[in-house]
């Protein structure tokens, strides 16, 4: 998938659920992401791949993990964002330099995502080669993202998603087979910045199409995918039900407290040993 936002962690989970498959959910996570308060051993604990970039990206450590889901048959959905950061439109030297990379390699320069990088999928798909039914090419748009003067801002944050500050989300999916894919690195390369030029091409059309009418939307018929509170209620109930019991008593309110205190210094020296 492309990356803009913290929002797109749930896109992937909203996915998810519509497969009751919100549980087998596993991302590849940059490795600065490990030292999140108590998520980040959370993260490590559920199958989550930390990696870090460019030199430093230990491939060994990535297939190992890889190999430990697979050999506890671990359904999943294992999520990648090759871009290695979000595409920030406030942030242009990230943009530039992606772009100035691209142009140095003699790659397609893309205006609306940046130069993916191909270690992380490259390991991923040929650690996971067997195990895999497909590959799925996700691309996330957010409505509402471009101001008046027709240039694109900033993808929205996890608060203003939630107070509907962001009319609606746009997904376009398409389903790969793994015969489709090159198995060597360098072809992987190219076969991935291929994915991401009609990436670039479709999020054009949708921010940038000179006709109003075929604006914030992606080609093809669309599907309006409705959730049910079935799916959603029983869990919120379960954990608002017991954040609040325990809030709402002074014994609780500290055992909350240590739980994150000390949480997080045990799921911080935990993931520094055993990532």
């Amino acid at each position: 998938s492309n990356h803009q936002c913290t929002v797109d962690w749930i896109i992937a989970d909203m996915l998810a659920i519509r497969q009751n498959a919100l549980g087998h959910v596993r991302y590849v996570l940059k490795d600065g992401l490990k030292w999140l308060p108590l998520y980040g051993w959370y993260f490590s604990q559920h199958g989550g791949v930390y990696v870090k970039r460019s030199a430093k990206f230990n491939e060994k450590e990535m297939r190992e993990k890889l190999r430990a889901q697979m050999k506890a048959e671990t359904p999943m959905y294992l999520v990648i964002f090759p871009e290695g950061t979000r595409y920030n439109p406030e942030i242009p030297k990230v943009i530039a330099d992606s772009q100035s990379f691209a142009e140095k390699e003699g790659l397609a320069i893309l205006k609306h995502v940046l130069t993916p990088r191909v270690k992380a999928t490259h390991v991923a798909i040929d650690s996971m080669k067997d195990y895999l039914d497909a590959v799925y090419d996700v691309t996330v748009a957010y409505e509402g993202t471009v101001d008046h003067k027709g240039q694109r801002k900033l993808a929205p944050s996890m608060t203003e998603f939630l107070c509907k500050e962001c009319p609606r989300v746009h997904i376009f999916i398409d389903r790969i087979e793994l015969k489709d894919i090159p198995e060597e690195q360098m072809y992987m390369r190219r076969w991935l910045h291929e994915r991401f030029e009609i990436k670039d091409k479709l999020l054009i059309e949708f921010y940038d199409a000179k006709d109003s009418k075929r604006r914030n939307k992606f080609p093809g018929k669309s599907v309006h995918s409705k959730l049910s509170l079935k799916k959603t209620l029983p869990s919120l109930l379960f954990l608002g039900g017991l954040t609040a019991s325990m809030l709402l008593t002074e014994s609780g309110r500290k055992l909350y407290v240590k739980t994150w205190i000390y949480g997080t210094l045990i799921g911080c020296l935990w993931v520094s040993i055993k990532p």
